[in-house]
């Protein structure tokens, strides 16, 4: 009695992870129209933002505006120069240290 049950749970649960693998690949698909809708956007998103090369999606003036007021302030506050790019990191030179010789 208790070999058939074990060896019936232990049968179930191969199917049920079967099943559970199988509902995984079905899951990836957009069967809800909202959900569709949502996934259609995020792919023509990507689409627009490979096109535009990095820079803002669809920006109007007001935002283009905004960000070269924020860039500008930026600009002042840590002391970048006028035509230096301030999302870019900055390149730190440190030169060699000249160290005297101890004579003995």
């Amino acid at each position: 009695m208790f070999a058939t049950r074990t060896r019936l749970a232990v049968r179930q649960g191969t199917v049920l992870q079967r099943q559970f693998g199988i509902s995984a690949v079905v899951a990836n698909k957009a069967v809800d129209p909202i959900q569709k809708l949502f996934l259609d956007k995020l792919n023509e998103y990507k689409v627009k933002s490979k096109a535009a090369g990095g820079k803002l999606v669809d920006p109007s003036p007001a935002i283009q505006k905004d960000i070269a007021t924020e860039l500008d302030r930026v600009r002042r506050v840590y002391g970048g120069a006028d035509g230096a790019d301030m999302t870019k990191f900055p390149t730190f030179n440190f030169p060699e240290p000249k160290v005297d010789p101890i004579n003995s």
